[in-house]
């Protein structure tokens, strides 16, 4: 790889756009929003605006954006996956391999691909020479990809720091790996330039043969990307204005509340002249008016502007930017109107709608990226020795985690007894969880009524 191109895609890949708003949506989900570095401002003397202290600054975070990522991720990945397969050695393999933990990494890539468009799961082996998975920061890494739909990876570069203690102190070093065919080649970014460190290349894992030790490469570059859609745009592009809305107003009525002063303007009969930029500077900062009239014949004197605060002016506004909020993440307002009362289960579809149908989006982007993942689980397998998986079909479901309408659903699993099978209708009834314990259960059962009346086995049977 030409060290100069590296450099070159560091430099240019640190103050795009594109990082930009990962980095914004990785922190609206932490809650540091801009509001947070909002100043109180008001006209100066001559027209400008200047900064003040003396008034309420207050920042408030409403972070609506951070319920809807989790909202959308728990939706999608809150239930284990289901694998289905033919093949039950493989099945049982396979489930080794897709366990919580893998849960656990997939909810995390999920999550930044949310934040930032897209995520990144690594695959490599452990120092015990087992396969895991590894989530790489999405800002921290810059693809280069061999076609137009960024499906194939020509190579990839992941620049990110670490804290090092060196001479009494701690300092930050910025590490860059890159990830080709050939392996991994590992630098130290400093002032533009990159400098080679031990190791300075590796391949993607050892074995040893006949006490022989021997490095070895995948085929593919073995780093997956998970994509929230397939133009790989943050959720929070979609709702970052309307938040920051949603902040500036509920921060500005706190303001008001405690400006307990600008309720009332008092208004300065015959008392001074001023220009206009001071009486609009006064006016917002001491909340009076100094007035003087032609003739002065009104004497001096003091009165008060009332000024009113209607609070429901706010509750209206804040109802809209929370309702356009859920719209444009197309996510679901679980204080919905047609939840209450009993409702049924079209009720409750008709709440999903939006993001059901970003969930298939993003499913169909996840189904895409596990089934390349299965290529490095098969051919792990192949490596171990535990058989060719090559042409073994998978199913991977995602069980979604949608309110439903309990009665309705079994309701339709009764009538559904004698046109599917058991095994079908089981697989559907929300109280069961592992189809094939159910099943043996319910054979168990059987055969204990059959014992109970005499028709079990006999030893004569036997």
């Amino acid at each position: 790889m030409d060290k100069r191109i590296v450099e070159l895609d560091i430099a240019r890949w640190r103050t795009s756009l594109k990082r930009k708003i990962m980095i914004d949506g990785e922190r609206y989900y932490r809650g540091d929003h801009d509001i947070l570095r909002r100043k109180r401002t008001v006209i100066g003397d001559n027209g400008d605006l200047k900064e003040v202290d003396n008034l309420p600054n207050n920042r408030i975070v409403d972070n609506q954006y951070k319920k809807m990522v989790n909202q959308k991720v728990d939706y999608l990945l809150a239930k284990p996956l289901t694998l289905e397969c033919d093949n039950k050695k493989y099945l049982s393999l396979l489930k080794t391999i897709f366990n919580k933990r893998f849960q656990r990494i997939l909810k995390n890539v999920a999550e930044d691909a949310l934040n930032c468009g897209l995520g990144f799961l690594f695959v490599y082996y452990d120092d015990l020479g087992e396969l895991n998975f590894k989530r790489f920061k999405p800002y921290e890494v810059i693809p280069h990809w061999l076609d137009d739909e960024h499906t194939k990876l020509d190579y990839l570069i992941r620049c990110f720091s670490v804290e090092i203690f060196e001479n009494n102190m701690y300092r930050l070093v910025d590490k860059v790996e890159v990830y080709s065919s050939n392996g991994i080649d590992y630098y130290e970014y400093t002032n533009g330039n990159l400098k080679p460190v031990e190791p300075y290349h590796n391949n993607y894992f050892t074995r040893v043969v006949d006490g022989v030790e021997n490095h070895y490469t995948w085929d593919k570059i073995p780093v997956i990307s998970f994509k929230y859609n397939h133009k790989e745009i943050p959720l929070i592009k979609m709702v970052k204005t309307l938040q920051d809305g949603l902040n500036l107003i509920e921060s500005n009525f706190q303001n008001q509340m405690e400006e307990d002063a600008r309720n009332t303007i008092l208004i300065l009969k015959n008392y001074d002249d001023e220009n206009l930029g001071e009486f609009r500077r006064n006016l917002a900062t001491y909340g009076a008016i100094k007035v003087r009239t032609e003739s002065g014949a009104d004497g001096g004197g003091v009165d008060a502007l009332q000024v009113e605060i209607n609070a429901d002016n706010y509750r209206t506004l804040l109802d809209v930017f929370k309702k356009a909020i859920i719209e444009n993440a197309m996510g679901y307002d679980a204080k919905d109107e047609r939840l209450s009362g009993t409702p049924n289960q079209m009720n409750i579809l008709s709440m999903y709608s939006d993001i059901e149908l970003d969930a298939n989006s993003m499913e169909t982007e996840f189904q895409a990226s596990l089934e390349e993942l299965l290529w490095f689980v098969n051919v792990h397998f192949g490596l171990k020795g535990l058989g060719n998986y090559d042409s073994s079909i998978v199913d991977i479901i995602f069980n979604r985690d949608i309110l439903i309408s309990e009665s309705d659903v079994i309701d339709n699993c009764v009538k559904s007894i004698g046109i599917l099978s058991n095994e079908t209708i089981l697989s559907q009834h929300p109280w069961i969880s592992d189809v094939d314990l159910e099943l043996r259960r319910l054979d168990e059962q059987k055969q204990m009524e059959l014992d109970s009346f005499g028709f079990g086995e006999t030893p004569e049977d036997e």
